[in-house]
């Protein structure tokens, strides 16, 4: 599983987007809420939650793609689809702190894999 607001995929998305599938055999991409975006933010993604659903939903590495849970910290998403590992951003240190205090809510550890920063081959 993946978390992320993906708005406007690019090539650092795809990469991270395969990255994430090598480590299993299904990747789940949970996509941001607009509100949380905006608490996160402080602005709205320029591509709306629909749009950003249906482009990830064409990337070859994805398997299924959900909507992010409405309330930060609660974890719902991970606790309604189990996943083995979450991979996440060199850039997602926040979450990763945020995911880490609050695995006892998770009722179990997935593995935490944090990916290299892509690097753009020429």
């Amino acid at each position: 599983m993946v978390f992320g607001v993906f708005d406007g995929l690019h090539d650092g998305h795809k990469a991270f987007l395969k990255a994430a599938k090598e480590l299993g055999d299904y990747l789940i991409v949970a996509i941001a809420q607009d509100q949380v975006v905006m608490h996160l933010k402080g602005e709205l993604p320029k591509i709306n939650l629909a749009n950003r659903f249906n482009e990830l939903q064409t990337v070859d590495h994805v398997d299924e793609v959900v909507v992010g849970d409405e309330e930060q910290s609660t974890y719902e998403v991970v606790k309604k689809y189990h996943p083995d590992i979450i991979a996440l951003g060199f850039n997602q240190d926040l979450l990763k702190e945020d995911l880490e205090k609050n695995l006892s809510k998770i009722g179990y550890s997935p593995k935490i894999v944090v990916l290299k920063k892509y690097e753009k081959s020429d």
